[in-house]
């Protein structure tokens, strides 16, 4: 089998690089499941540990946020794990479909800024809102199911930067105007990035950013790119403006106009193909089953069986008349019992009194 880290998760396979070390699938025993571990060596630079602390201290549970859930140091390493998704990222769709329809777009941008309303309300900054950040549920033709993951450059607002002030946190090409001056992160940077990311799965490439910000430095809003119809378009310049005051005051606003957006937009054409989300990770390398290491299920733990009942004891014919009587006291004699024992009684001193007068 593989090797255990901490005595506790079982390295599995490696499914990938993150941005501050490898993920691995591990087999965690204390909770009898597989999960995803970013794993980093100590030895990586300081800046790069602390942004590895950072990421693992994150704690938001929403289901469409892939945020920690444990972590462990064991040597010069450490990790920490979280859920396994099976879908790979927006960017493999990308690869598979190539431009993606605007409904199906409008789903998955929704789900995004779902996301974004939670981190934003933890006073948390992503900023590094990107394709390969978006991963998505393996739910084939069904509704797509996206995550948003790698919160590596993270950092709640107020908190002290790891880098120098001039120095740019996040994936060239995805970044706001204002990041790339050099301000203070707020969340007005990750709606421009969200703007970005739905231009790059409506056309099915990267787009560039400078030129977009150009044309609405000369134009102001300028006109929907092809492929976009102009009711989802008037909702991403609002996201796209290079001036952060003009932008939506928050993810949950700019989900509020994309969805009513969305009854304006063309039906679907006529054949068009159902988008199908595949399982990019594969199965389990041999030794391994669904439930952990070996191919058998974990015997069902029993539940105790339950105390045999004690049988009743029948209780005694009661009196006529139905009525009870208490235990360990006898019950009263009846008058007609009473009247005979005193006549009985009188016959017998009757008698005695004759006998003692013949004699």
């Amino acid at each position: 089998m593989g090797e255990v880290f901490a005595g506790r998760y079982e390295l599995v396979d490696p499914i990938g690089r993150g941005g501050v070390g490898e993920v691995w699938r591990v087999w965690d025993r204390e909770r009898q499941l597989y999960a995803a571990a970013k794993v980093l060596k100590q030895s990586h630079a300081h800046t790069l540990l602390l942004r590895f602390v950072r990421e693992q201290a994150l704690r938001i549970d929403h289901p469409h946020v892939l945020a920690p859930v444990s972590w462990a140091a064991d040597d010069d390493r450490v990790l920490f794990t979280m859920d396994v998704v099976h879908g790979g990222s927006v960017a493999h769709l990308i690869g598979d479909y190539g431009p993606l329809p605007p409904r199906f777009v409008c789903t998955l941008l929704d789900q995004l800024l779902d996301a974004l309303t939670a981190v934003h309300a933890e006073g948390v900054v992503h900023r590094d809102i990107k394709p390969a950040n978006l991963l998505l549920e393996a739910t084939g033709t069904g509704r797509p199911h996206l995550r948003l993951s790698d919160f590596g450059c993270a950092m709640r607002k107020g908190e002290p930067r790891l880098t120098e002030t001039n120095y740019v946190m996040g994936t060239p090409g995805y970044f706001a105007p204002e990041q790339m001056a050099g301000e203070d992160p707020d969340f007005p940077a990750d709606l421009f990035a969200v703007g970005l990311v739905a231009l790059y799965l409506l056309a099915g490439r990267k787009p560039d950013a400078d030129a977009l910000v150009g044309r609405f430095l000369a134009d102001g809003v300028p006109e929907a790119p092809e492929g976009v119809p102009p009711p989802l378009w008037d909702v991403l310049a609002r996201l796209l403006v290079p001036d952060p005051v003009l932008r939506f005051r928050g993810a949950a606003e700019a989900r509020a106009a994309l969805a009513a957006a969305v009854p304006l937009l063309p039906p679907p054409a006529s054949g068009e193909e159902r988008i199908e989300v595949f399982d990019q990770i594969g199965p389990l390398p041999p030794g391994f089953g669904p439930y952990g290491p070996g191919n058998a299920p974990p015997r069902p733990v029993l539940p105790p069986p339950p105390p045999t009942p004690l049988l009743p004891v029948p209780a005694a014919p009661g009196p006529p008349g139905g009525l009870r009587r208490r235990r360990g006291r006898p019950a009263p004699p009846s008058r007609r019992t009473t009247v005979s024992v005193l006549l009985l009684a009188l016959l017998c001193l009757s008698v005695g009194v004759w006998a003692l007068s013949a004699a």
